[in-house]
């Protein structure tokens, strides 16, 4: 069975499939990366929250920075956010992202009970 939540024409906020939850990429407004960055993990623990699950149980996280110069602000922000032992398998990348003002998006997958 397959869980479509906040779903609208174009996407769905959380799909929920065998035991795993795929959210929607979250982006934010800032400032700064770290700003952005903040904003956009509180995002996805509330995305997480919905979908039953939490920051221990994700699996995969896929980043997209707007320029790579950006890595060490994002990963300072990260790193704090991570919970110890639970990091996700990883992946961050350089992507002309939707709108120009937008520094980061933030993907993850994560196992629900």
């Amino acid at each position: 069975m397959i869980e479509r939540i906040g779903t609208t024409a174009r996407a769905s906020k959380i799909v929920k499939h065998n035991g795993v939850a795929y959210l929607s990429g979250q982006v934010a407004e800032g400032a700064t990366i770290q700003e952005q960055t903040t904003e956009c993990l509180r995002r996805v623990d509330a995305l997480l929250t919905e979908a039953g699950s939490s920051r221990e149980k994700m699996l995969r996280a896929t980043i997209w920075l707007s320029d790579m110069s950006y890595f060490a602000g994002l990963n300072e922000v990260w790193n704090a956010w991570v919970p110890e032992g639970h990091a996700p398998a990883r992946a961050c990348g350089e992507a002309k992202l939707a709108r120009s003002e937008l520094l980061v998006e933030i993907i993850v997958d994560a196992a629900y009970d």
